[in-house]
């Protein structure tokens, strides 16, 4: 588990710099195109915006994210199963303290962990995904939640969703720029400067390339991070059946997460955005298709270890690689 978590860190790390790269770059070419000598005002100011987001992101993050999905906390006397499965789980995986539980009044069954370490964490999960499962199925969807929290998800999450969202708000600033003013930055009086043209046409371009190239990057991780969190859950309750059944009642529901939203959809242990009335499977923009989640974890039988995972994923989805570090294996 810890090796786990070591090379978690080590990969959102790398990720997170070259996130980074995308975002300075950007505020480069966004500052040159405004004025040939503002290149480094530019980066300048892309660094003040994504530092103003990641405070608030590290102080209130949690919070804003519970309040954003209409969040209630409840007590052992309020949902008595729930919160002995979250306790169950929070033992078997040796988490310092106990995960606040919160519910949402929603009919769609889903779940999202929040938190930046374990000792501040909670475990959310809708009213429609409690009415649904049975308590097996429920506690394989929150050990996947307390693996996030485990394996140091929640953080790298949130960083990237702020880098994702500074490099929206900064080509959103610039493209609306170049809106309102004709196709001219940094010019307003006759004798003002101007950026240069082919500076003006670079900034374009990466102004409507750069928000997708790092969506691209987040999404590539995102997934295979669900992965390692099922397989993380299949090892804390030695019984992946459960998980494989609560992700295919996920998959089967036509029902519509009202409160959710573009930038909590990765946090979720199924993408909630859809079609309104059509079912969730393989929606794979945020999170990997339903249909190979449930299949790796019942091609597992009763090897409810690391290495069974890492060969039923590799099994099913015919790749030489896997999800699992070797380090991790061999422990």
């Amino acid at each position: 588990m810890w090796e786990i978590i070591r090379k978690n860190r080590l990969k959102s790390m790398m990720l997170l710099m070259l996130m980074g790269v995308v975002l300075v770059l950007l505020g480069y070419v966004i500052g040159m195109a405004v004025d040939p000598n503002a290149g480094f005002f530019g980066v300048v100011i892309a660094l003040i915006i994504y530092f103003i987001l990641l405070i608030v992101a590290f102080s209130s993050g949690k919070n804003i994210m519970l309040r954003m999905n209409k969040a209630r906390e409840v007590g052992p006397d309020d949902y008595p199963q729930l919160y002995n499965v979250v306790e169950e789980m929070r033992l078997a995986a040796g988490m310092p303290s106990m995960p606040k539980v919160y519910v949402i009044d929603d009919p769609a069954p889903n779940a999202f962990a929040a938190g930046m370490n374990p000792e501040k964490s909670v475990v959310a999960v809708t009213t429609g995904l409690l009415q649904m499962m049975n308590r097996d199925e429920l506690q394989g969807v929150v050990a996947h939640e307390v693996s996030h929290i485990l394996n140091r998800d929640i953080r790298y999450m949130t960083m990237a969703t702020i880098m994702v969202g500074t490099v929206a708000i900064l080509s959103q600033f610039f493209l609306r720029g170049m809106l309102y003013s004709g196709g001219r930055m940094g010019g307003g009086r006759s004798g003002g400067r101007k950026g240069h043209p082919v500076m003006l046409i670079v900034a374009l371009v990466f102004a409507i390339l750069a928000p997708i190239a790092i969506q691209l990057l987040y999404f590539a991780v995102s997934r295979k991070r669900e992965y390692l969190a099922d397989a993380s859950a299949a090892r804390l309750t030695r019984y992946p059946e459960g998980l494989a059944s609560a992700l295919e009642k996920i998959a089967g529901s036509t029902q519509n997460l009202k409160v959710a939203d573009k930038s909590m959809a990765p946090m979720y242990i199924a993408n909630p955005l859809k079609p309104k009335g059509q079912r969730m499977r393989n929606l794979s923009s945020t999170h990997p298709p339903l249909d190979n989640r449930i299949q790796i974890l019942r091609s597992m039988g009763q090897n409810h270890t690391y290495s069974g995972y890492q060969q039923a994923y590799q099994s099913v989805t015919k790749s030489s690689k896997g999800v699992i570090p070797k380090t991790a294996l061999k422990g």
